[in-house]
């Protein structure tokens, strides 16, 4: 990775990780099942490990930004890679929350992207 694109690279990585961590902090408090840091950490950590064998399987620092192919793969692996660890580790993974998980994480982790995308189209209109 470039020393130009690092810094791009690191804020989408951590975009798509505050994405995971939003999700979780939103669904314990909702369900009232403890936001100490040790829970939610807990909770998290599948999700965060799949989002970053994510990014190493789509080389997403090579394109952090565009929805297509990189967003989508991100999400995807994201989503079933927690889901297996959280099944692995008995922790199960209900219809609901699997559906729950999908349409948040794909709102939140593509629609940056898109909000992202916007901002540069409208920046380059104007240059």
């Amino acid at each position: 990775m470039r020393s130009s694109t690092a810094p791009r690279a690191l804020a989408a990585l951590l975009a798509d990780l505050g994405c995971v961590l939003a999700f979780v902090v939103i669904g314990r408090t909702d369900h009232g099942t403890g936001t100490a840091l040790a829970e939610i950490a807990w909770t998290a950590w599948p999700f965060a490990a799949a989002t970053a064998l994510g990014w190493a399987v789509t080389r997403a620092w090579t394109a952090p930004v565009r929805i297509w192919p990189t967003g989508l793969f991100v999400w995807a692996v994201t989503v079933v890679g927690g889901m297996a660890v959280r099944v692995f580790l008995g922790e199960g993974a209900p219809t609901s929350f699997v559906i729950v998980t999908s349409l948040f994480l794909a709102a939140t982790m593509l629609g940056w992207r898109g909000v992202a995308l916007l901002v540069a189209r409208r920046r380059q209109r104007r240059a």
